[in-house]
């Protein structure tokens, strides 16, 4: 069983993080002072990081975003932004994480008067900076951006094109996201239309607290390259008591087409996605052969990393080195970066550290 030392210094690849789900504490705190911000219902920091990070899961999706509106009523100016942006890069990379793909919605961090494009600016220069701060502490990461556009919103086109717009800057591709639940992900055509002409790249926030339908329209109707969760998938696959499954049509189509599954075990528990850890289906679609990769989502709402995410499945299914590296590696073919970068990611950095950690592991087995 690895330990968490040892899973601190896994690679990792991040595809589904939120950045104003990620701030540390104290930022909060301090960024509300800057700001006059006075909406938070504390300002100490560890009683802060508790009434964020719960530990009692909210079992709805609605109640688990209400925390965002301390989080972005403090990320309303271009110095704040780029802050918050830096102390993600550099917090993912202590994380182990070596690549990122983390994503925001602009339209949210307009109140303070600032237009869309000072927003994708300021956090793209905190990237910037946060990576290379990372570089010089010896932990290089890769950090790209993924722009939302809220489904309860009428201005998903507007950001598809903010995303075309910057996506030689550091803008690696298009999301939605937000309450699922009378929202479909077809009330967005146009925007994922404009995305597809312009061969860029989308993903989509499905399956999470709503259906399949969500699924099949994300995928049929949006031609979403990977499904943001996707954890209600398991309602297309039946688990007989002798074992054996069946795969629906869905199902079936999501598993031969490749289609990347975003999933964030901590934070479908907390939505109610998943009512456990150790009942939440991210071990049936491993088993099944799913193209599975894990992530965090909201990092300060759930109180996670990559390496407790690691640490939490290995303690509940018995996970090994040869399962992370197979999720790491779905991870990183999946990612919105260029073929050959991808390559060498995997083939200079991912495949040799874990088969340094797994030859670690079986020399410490031996001996003890």
């Amino acid at each position: 069983m690895p330990t968490t030392e040892q899973l601190l210094r896994a690679p990792k690849v991040l595809l589904h993080d939120h950045l104003d789900g990620g701030l540390r504490p104290t930022t909060v705190i301090e960024l509300a002072a800057e700001s006059g911000y006075r909406g938070l219902p504390t300002t100490d920091p560890e009683e802060l990081g508790r009434w964020f990070a719960s530990d009692t899961p909210r079992r709805d999706l609605v109640r688990y975003l209400e925390g965002f509106a301390h989080t972005v009523g403090v990320m309303q100016s271009k110095d704040a932004l780029a802050r918050v942006a830096m102390e993600c890069v550099t917090d993912l990379a202590a994380d182990g994480v070596v690549y990122a793909e983390v994503r925001f919605a602009p339209e949210l961090h307009t109140e303070g008067g600032l237009e869309l494009d000072a927003v994708v600016e300021a956090v793209l220069s905190g990237f910037e900076s946060g990576a290379a701060a990372a570089a010089a502490a010896g932990r290089p990461i890769v950090i790209r951006a993924l722009l939302t556009a809220m489904r309860t919103a009428a201005r998903s086109r507007e950001i598809a094109e903010l995303a075309v717009a910057h996506r030689d800057s550091g803008v690696c591709g298009f999301d939605v996201a937000g309450a699922e639940a009378g929202y479909p992900p077809t009330r967005h055509l146009d925007a994922f239309q404009l995305i597809q002409r312009e061969n860029f790249h989308a993903t989509l926030h499905a399956g999470e607290a709503f259906g399949l339908p969500s699924i099949w329209e994300a995928l049929q109707w949006c031609n979403a390259e990977r499904l943001g969760h996707g954890v209600r998938i398991v309602d297309d696959i039946e688990v007989a008591p002798d074992g054996s499954v069946r795969l629906g049509r869905l199902a079936s189509y999501v598993r031969d087409r490749r289609v990347p599954l975003e999933m964030c075990p901590t934070s479908n528990v907390h939505t109610g996605a998943a009512r456990s850890l150790a009942e939440h289906p991210i071990e049936l679609l491993r088993r099944l052969r799913f193209r599975v990769t894990l992530n965090t989502d909201n990092r300060l709402m759930s109180g996670v990393s990559m390496t407790s995410e690691m640490q939490g499945l290995c303690d509940t299914f018995g996970w090994g080195f040869s399962d992370l590296e197979w999720l790491t590696l779905n991870a990183m073919k999946s990612a919105f970066y260029p073929f050959d970068e991808r390559l060498a990611m995997i083939n200079s950095v991912i495949k040799p550290r874990y088969a340094e950690l797994s030859a670690e592991a079986l020399r410490t087995s031996v001996q003890s």
